[in-house]
């Protein structure tokens, strides 16, 4: 295994360690941040998702320098990505820091994307992401990052930042998924 899906596999295994801080009712006390307090779990577990976050742009940018992209790094990586975004939109709107209703939107756009790029493996073809679709992870992962640090270091704005975020990478998502689904129609219509 090359060290890019190393890589990959590390942001994977980050994601149950994420999910643990944020789910087990550890009491590590809580930090001030201009007015507002944020439960230290919440700083801790916004620095791992920043960290495995940041994986994703590490191990492609690995993989192309020194062209080791694999097939299995193909589904890897995607997949780790969806992992991470969904297990932190789930538990954001555990700890009602986000609109269900806009999760469920977010988590169904990437599962019909997913579904059509296992359409596509199975004809013989490889489906890219476009611009606006890595705009969006942007965003997601960006409005998961200030939602957990309750808008840090903007706090002192009183702006929603981290919720402003949230429905930029809705929109984003929504346009991005009916965009990857128009160009890549062909796939569905051959598939038949």
């Amino acid at each position: 295994m090359n060290i890019p899906n190393r890589i990959t596999l590390s942001r994977i295994f980050l994601i149950p360690i994420f999910i643990l801080i944020l789910s087990l009712p550890l009491n590590w006390g809580e930090i001030s941040i201009g007015y507002r307090m944020l439960p230290v779990t919440h700083l801790v577990a916004a620095i791992l998702f920043i960290v495995a976050s940041g994986t994703d742009w590490v191990d492609g940018y690995y993989a192309r320098k020194y062209n080791l992209v694999t097939n299995l790094g193909k589904f890897l990586d995607p997949m780790a990505d969806k992992l991470l975004v969904s297990a932190a939109f789930i538990l954001l709107v555990e700890m009602q820091l986000a609109p269900a209703w806009i999760i469920i939107v977010i988590i169904s756009r990437e599962f019909a994307v997913t579904g059509l790029r296992l359409v596509a493996a199975g004809e013989g073809s490889v489906l890219a992401a476009s611009q606006m679709g890595k705009w969006k992870t942007t965003f997601q992962l960006t409005s998961v990052a200030f939602l957990l640090l309750n808008d840090f270091p903007f706090s002192y704005l009183d702006w929603p930042i981290g919720m402003i975020l949230l429905y930029i990478a809705l929109i984003l998502t929504v346009l991005s998924g009916v965009d990857y689904f128009v160009k890549n129609w062909h796939v569905m219509k051959e598939s038949n």
